[in-house]
Order: structure tokens, then sequence, then C-alpha cells
């Protein structure tokens, strides 16, 4: 493995908070970049306090998306406070941020204020619902947008209640994009010295991560139901209860339907209507309980074993000791574990596997402002006359 890291060099500048953005910005950090997160003084990022479970004073929340970073407490309300991120944004190729829209523009912090400083700056920002827009100026929740979506409506049985996922999956998705996009603007700007400006809205995240239903609904024009965990387009593709408890089956094509019907030895799959996929899509109901009525007769661990040694997709539904404890996760380096101010801490690990330059996980997630002294006197030369003023101001 190369000892250089694929973002090693790139510095970011983080005023982000929460999951979507800090998510992102330790993405990058993993691949080498050095981040400095800008949080508040006394409080702090608002996950540092979401528990419990706590380690220290620290929650697992914030936790879960801070390593690799370096923190400092700046009061951005205050002109001192502005300058400080001024001086940052000089010397940062990246700028990320997830106030509500024209928020920063009240204290010189927006992107033509940005820009003006470092004129090849990547500026990222990630609102609810964008720029523009008629809600543009409403703020952005994980939940809200499950619903607004249209994620709720196709998610939960049929003829339950709406669900949301059981994560926070479009602070996720949003994060995801938004690596992306800086990625991608920091390679543009290798060739074209120029600035970028991303503008990400949670809301437009939420509605591209519906991909094939949504597409179901604008080719077919009919509006997508519920189905709880089977598949809209693929049957038989869903949850089946075995004796002892759930399983899960996911026959992708024809052939493999084919293998499970000589497995099974049951003659009614064989009949005409279930033969191809599409007619099976239209005879779900007769296929479903057919297939229910076998598989209560043994065990889960019969019919995955069996499924899976005839290459027919299926698997355990695992609580999460039983992921954590899993071969397949440790042989993948997907537990990291890492000293903390208040003891051991285990992580989960990157899932980006890089042969020639890797990933790394070398700095705990940080105590409140427990860099805001090296990065002012290292970083930006601030004289210790400077900082003691900073701190008489509650500025930092």
């Amino acid at each position: 493995m190369s000892a250089h890291l694929p973002l090693e060099g790139i510095r970011i500048l983080d005023l982000s908070r929460v999951l979507a953005l800090p998510y992102a910005t330790m993405i990058l950090s993993d691949l080498g970049a050095e981040v400095i997160k800008i949080e508040r003084p006394v409080l702090g990022d608002e996950t540092r306090h979401w528990g419990p479970p706590f380690l220290g004073s620290e929650s697992a929340y914030f936790l879960c998306v801070n390593r690799n970073k370096k923190s400092i407490t700046v009061d951005i309300k205050k002109k001192e406070g502005q300058k400080i991120i001024h001086d940052l944004a000089s010397i940062c190729d990246v700028f990320v941020e997830n106030y509500k829209v024209g928020e920063l523009k009240r204290y010189s912090l927006d992107y033509e204020n940005i820009k003006k400083i470092n004129p090849s700056i990547v500026y990222c920002s990630l609102t609810g619902y964008g720029q523009n827009g008629q809600k543009s100026h409403l703020p952005g929740y994980d939940f809200i947008m499950q619903g607004e979506s249209g994620l709720m409506s196709i998610t939960g049985t049929q003829k339950g209640q709406p669900m949301k996922v059981g994560v926070a999956i479009l602070d996720i998705v949003s994060g995801l994009y938004a690596a992306v996009a800086i990625i991608a603007s920091l390679y543009k700007r290798q060739k074209i010295n120029q600035s970028e400006y991303i503008d990400l809205a949670l809301y437009d995240c939420a509605v591209a991560s519906l991909a094939n239903v949504a597409s179901n609904y604008l080719v077919s024009g009919k509006i997508p139901k519920r189905y709880g965990n089977a598949h809209p387009n693929i049957v038989p593709y869903q949850t089946f209860k075995a004796k002892d408890k759930y399983f899960n089956l996911a026959v992708g094509n024809d052939e493999q339907f084919q293998k499970l019907t000589e497995l099974l030895s049951e003659n009614s799959l064989k009949q005409e209507k279930f033969k191809k996929n599409a007619d099976r899509v239209i005879n779900r109901k007769e296929l479903i309980k057919i297939l229910q009525s076998i598989f209560v007769t043994k065990n889960a661990s019969y019919w995955v074993e069996l499924f899976k040694s005839h290459n027919i997709p299926s698997g355990y539904i695992n609580n999460l000791k039983e992921v954590f404890e899993d071969t397949q996760l440790i042989a993948r380096n997907m537990l990291s574990s890492i000293n903390h101010p208040f003891g051991m801490l285990k992580l989960v690990g990157s899932p980006l596997k890089l042969m020639n330059s890797g990933t790394k996980i070398s700095q705990s997630p940080p105590l409140l402002g427990q860099d805001t002294l090296y990065v002012l006197e290292n970083l930006l030369g601030y004289k210790k006359t400077d900082i003691d003023y900073l701190k008489n101001k509650n500025i930092i």
C-alpha cells in the first residue's frame, strides 16, 4: 500500500454539524484530507449531547462520524470569529456548511465572500430544499424528507402505516453525494483553477434515492404502493417465516426460480403461470402462499444453507451483535478500534478498499475545541497575545 493517501494535502474547513455533511467530511478524512471542524464554544456540535449511550461525555452519535478531524471552537457571530474563518478559508481547499439558506451571508461567510478570499475554493452547501424554490427557506430534517420525498410511502407493510428507514438514510445518501461532488470539483480544479459552488439539497438527494421505484411511476403513471419486505418488480424476493425465525430469499431471475422449484419438489410451483418473472409478479399472492406453506416446515438455517449451496440468494436477518461477530466483517476490517481520552473506542471501519493507497483511521473523534490552539498557532501563526484576547472575549 502506498504511503500517500488519495486526498493527502487537501485541507477542508468544516462548518457542518449533525450527520449528513459530517459523514461526507469523515469519508474525505478517511481518504487523507485534513478536516478542521468548526464548533460553537461551550456547546459544540448538537450531536455531542444526543445520547445515551455515551463514552465519557461524548455521545455515540457524535463519535460515529467525526474521526480523523480537528476541532476548534469559534463564535462566528462575532467579527473576530469571522476573521478566524476567513483566515482559515485562505489556506483551505474546501469549505463545507449546512446552515439555512442566507444565514452565513449575515456573517460574511457565504460563497461570494469566501471566494474573494480564496478564488479557487470548493464551497459545498447542503440545505433542506436547495438555494432556490418556494421551500428554500425551510430547514431540512431526514425524517421529514423521508415523508415528503415519497420514501415513506413505499416503506412499510401494505396494511400498516408508512414507515421510515431505521437509520437516517437520507442524511447518509446526501453525505455520499456531497463527497462525490467535492472530489469531482477538486479534480476539475486541477484542470481549470477556479472555484466551485456545490448546491446540494436533502430533498433532491432523497428523490434521487428512489431509483427504480421512481422510474416505475414515471414509466407507468401508477402510484407505487408499499410491499413491506417484498419487491415491486421481482418475485419471489422478500422475507419468509421459517419454523423458528424469518429469513430473506431473493430469486432474481427465471433460472434461479427453476432451481428453487427443483429443490423444493413442489409440483404446484411448476405451473406455467410461475415460469416467467412477469407472470410471477402478476400471480404474486398465490405463489407466496405456496412458498410460505413450505418454508414454515423447517428452520431458517436449513433453507438458507440449502439455497446458498445452490447459488440461490438467501440470508439470515442478523441483529447487530451477530453482525459484529461475523467473521466476514472481521476479514474486511469493518471493525476498528482506536484510543480515545475516555477509553478504547470501537468504530465501524471504512468500506473504501483502495489497494494501492487505502484509507486511514488514525485519530479518534476530537474533544470539543481540543485543536483550537494548534490551529491558531501553527496553521495561522497567531501570537499568544492574540489568542489570549480571543479567549477573554469568549470568541474561542
